[in-house]
C-alpha cells in the first residue's frame, strides 16, 4: 500500500465517520414517521387530550393522513381535499402551507438518510474488497462516540429546556411567522407540545440504542 493510498483511505474513515451520525439520527427519525409510532403515543399516559373536543379516534385519523402526505408523493392538494364530516376543512391556509414546508424538509431529511447508509454501505463493500475494514470499522467506532455525544447533548436539552430547543428548532428549518398557531388550530390539536417532546425523546433513546449496537458491531 502506498503512502498516497494509505492516506486515501485514511480520509474515507473519517468521512465515514462524519456520516455515520446521520444515518444513525436518521434512522430513528425514520422509525417514528410511521403509523404504529403515532398509535402508541397518542395512546401513552397522560397524553393531554383536546380541549376542542377530537376523540382518539379523529386524532388518530386525520394524525395519519397528515403523516400520509409527508410521505407520499402528492402535493398540497391531497390536504386541501380533506374535510371534517361538516365539510370544513381539517387545515386552513397557514396550516397548509406549513405542512408543504415540513413536507419539503421530510424529504429532504429522507434523501439525507438513503444517501447516507447508501453511502456507509458502498464503503463498507469497498473497504472489504480493498484491504482496509479494519479503517473502516475504526470510522464507525469515532461516529458511533460522536452520535452518543451529540445525541446526549440534544437530550439534555430537551429534558431541561424543550420549550427553547424546539423554538430553536424551528428557527432553522422555518421562515419565521409560519410556524405559530392557536391552541384551537387542528395542527396543534392534533399535535400538541407534549407529541413532540416525547418525539425527540424517543430519537434520542433510539439513537443511542442504534450507536451502542454500531459500537458493538465495530469492535467485532
Amino acid at each position: 500500500m502506498t503512502a498516497a493510498t494509505a492516506t486515501l483511505y485514511k480520509f474515507a474513515g473519517w468521512i465515514v465517520t462524519i456520516v455515520t451520525p446521520f444515518a444513525l439520527i436518521l434512522t430513528a427519525v425514520r422509525i417514528l414517521l410511521t403509523p404504529v409510532w403515532v398509535q402508541i403515543e397518542y395512546r401513552m399516559p397522560r397524553f393531554p387530550e383536546d380541549p376542542y373536543g377530537f376523540t382518539l379516534e379523529e386524532r388518530l385519523k386525520w394524525s395519519l393522513v397528515s403523516l400520509e402526505y409527508l410521505l407520499n408523493d402528492e402535493g398540497i392538494d391531497f390536504l386541501q381535499g380533506q374535510r371534517f364530516d361538516d365539510n370544513a376543512p381539517i387545515y386552513d391556509e397557514r396550516e397548509l402551507q406549513h405542512m408543504e414546508d415540513v413536507k419539503g424538509v421530510v424529504q429532504g431529511t429522507l434523501a439525507v438518510w438513503w444517501s447516507s447508509l447508501a453511502f456507509l454501505l458502498v464503503t463498507g463493500l469497498l473497504s472489504k474488497w480493498g484491504g482496509w475494514g479494519s479503517i473502516f470499522k475504526t470510522g464507525l467506532l469515532r461516529g458511533g462516540w460522536a452520535t452518543i455525544g451529540i445525541v446526549g447533548a440534544v437530550l439534555v436539552f430537551v429534558v431541561l429546556a424543550f420549550g427553547v430547543f424546539f423554538v430553536y428548532f424551528h428557527q432553522v428549518f422555518f421562515d419565521a411567522g409560519t410556524w405559530t398557531f392557536s391552541f384551537a388550530d387542528t395542527l396543534i390539536r392534533l399535535f400538541p407540545m407534549r407529541f413532540w417532546q416525547d418525539a425527540f425523546l424517543w430519537i434520542g433513546v433510539l439513537t443511542i440504542l442504534e450507536s451502542l449496537w454500531l459500537i458493538s458491531l465495530a469492535r467485532s
